[in-house]
């Protein structure tokens, strides 16, 4: 899926983009959960913490293409993009855990 989603984003960026966002891991997940617990209540628990962590890693789309656009090298602007996700995840698991009861 990755190099597909690669080379499909070589011959058109937004269809690339919208292939690597579909939160198939998720969709995944989310039935294998629901398969092996029939709850429906774990199943929303879950699916409110996942909404809870997309939020943090919306950091690495925001400031990576702001790094490369003001010039920084490639190598650099991830890694600090991936630093400063980090960072934000870090802070999204104490909101999540301290004001919607995620544990």
């Amino acid at each position: 899926m990755v190099v597909g989603a690669s080379e499909l984003g070589k011959r058109n960026e937004l269809i690339g983009a919208l292939l690597v966002s579909i939160p198939l891991v998720s969709i995944l997940a989310i039935i294998w959960l629901y398969r092996d617990t029939s709850d429906t209540d774990q199943v929303a628990d879950f699916t409110t913490g996942i909404l809870w962590l997309v939020i943090p890693s919306l950091v690495l789309f925001v400031t990576l293409p702001t790094f490369l656009r003001r010039g920084m090298e490639f190598w650099p602007s991830l890694g600090i993009a991936c630093v400063l996700t980090i960072i934000a995840y870090y802070i999204g698991l104490q909101l999540a855990t301290r004001y919607a009861g995620i544990s």
